[in-house]
């Protein structure tokens, strides 16, 4: 028998429980250069690069799914007509890739300003079960990933005059535990560490680097991967009741990517009620 908290009751009172309109744009990122990783698809990626139209940015998508990208690129383009959207297919397991995908974003865009990195890979586990090749790649897609694009784009930022602004997606899993998940919390944990000390690095050159930390945002991807059961439980968990939308998610990232939040670097927000 299930036993409900006052969380979960909490939740289905609340007058969150029912998803709110999306916010309109507000100019946050006018005229800003934007780069998304894993932007293809219906995730937070996707969001993301669509928030950044949204806010009047320009943007560079990324994706290793070439025929995604593309649908993605062109769906994105028909919607923002008069902004530009570029889209370049990148493996973030491959160093050159990545290094690639920041030399011709800037080409495509004549500069970058702000880098999502937003690639990421899960999966259900338990830890007696892991292969080292199962833990090697989500690790190295989450982890190493987030890595090669931030150093790539430190190396641009070191290079040019203007300075800029890095994003990372985390996860609360980052903080919490949750059985059959101990690959992609650990990677998602080193994803908040490398975005403190990353941080404090690319203050010289004028770079600020923060994270989001989602609890479970809803899209039809997270579904194919995750049991019906899990995710409800997950949504019924949260002070509103219900998952976040991913562009509430896309919204935050924007935030943190604008003239909003200058004084802030190194910080990890969680977009969540249950950090812990």
């Amino acid at each position: 028998m299930t036993q409900t908290t006052s969380s979960q009751v909490d939740g289905a009172r609340s007058p969150f429980a029912t998803p709110p309109e999306e916010t309109p744009g507000h100019g946050l990122l006018l005229g800003r250069k934007v780069v998304v990783t894993a932007a293809a698809g219906t995730g937070i990626g996707f969001a993301t690069a669509r928030r950044a139209l949204l806010e009047g940015a320009d943007v560079v998508l990324s994706d290793w799914h070439e025929r995604r990208l593309g649908e993605a690129a062109d769906q994105l383009a028909a919607e923002f007509d008069g902004q530009t959207v570029g889209k370049v297919v990148c493996n973030v397991q491959s160093t050159a890739d990545v290094d690639a995908l920041i030399s011709s974003a800037a080409d495509t865009l004549g500069r970058i300003d702000v880098l999502v990195n937003n690639a990421g890979l899960g999966g259900e586990t338990p830890v007696a079960d892991m292969s080292d090749e199962e833990w090697d790649r989500v690790v190295d897609i989450t982890l190493t990933g987030t890595f090669r694009a931030t150093r790539a784009a430190l190396r641009y930022f070191r290079a040019v005059e203007h300075g800029g602004v890095i994003v990372n997606n985390a996860s609360v899993l980052g903080w919490r535990a949750q059985r059959g998940q101990a690959h992609y919390a650990a990677a998602k944990a080193g994803v908040m560490a490398l975005t403190r000390c990353s941080a404090v690095e690319a203050a010289d050159f004028g770079v600020r680097i923060n994270a989001v930390a989602p609890s479970i945002a809803k899209h039809p991807f997270l579904a194919k991967v995750t049991s019906d059961e899990l995710l409800d439980d997950l949504a019924q968990r949260e002070a509103y009741g219900r998952a976040a939308e991913v562009w509430e998610v896309a919204a935050t990232i924007a935030m943190l990517a604008s003239d909003y939040t200058t004084y802030l670097t190194g910080e990890v927000v969680s977009i969540s009620s249950r950090r812990a």
